[in-house]
């Protein structure tokens, strides 16, 4: 994605390392970067701005686990995956207004 965000993942990954848990370094794909900050302008826009972060967590947390009961954890199906909860968000919003 870019070097802060593949610093963070090393740096993330050498915590754990620290905490006795090797995992590999997370990387940020641009697909699910984009749809990830979609959703945070959505959540900040449509709810408290300080949610936003959050948001961003949850669905980081539903694609890992997508990922570990063997459903697609690629970047495509991770970023469809933000993109239709987005989406509803929106529509719901929308809906309400």
């Amino acid at each position: 994605m870019n070097r802060f965000f593949d610093e963070l993942g090393d740096r993330l990954a050498q915590a754990a390392r620290a905490r006795g848990t090797v995992i590999e370094a997370p990387r940020l794909e641009p697909a699910v970067a984009q749809e990830l900050l979609e959703l945070a302008g959505v959540t900040a826009h449509t709810h408290e701005r300080r949610f936003a972060p959050l948001a961003c967590f949850l669905a980081g947390a539903a694609a890992e686990r997508l990922r570990a009961a063997g459903g697609g954890a690629g970047p495509e199906e991770v970023a469809a995956l933000i993109r239709q909860v987005r989406e509803e968000i929106e529509r719901s919003t929308a809906a309400s207004q």
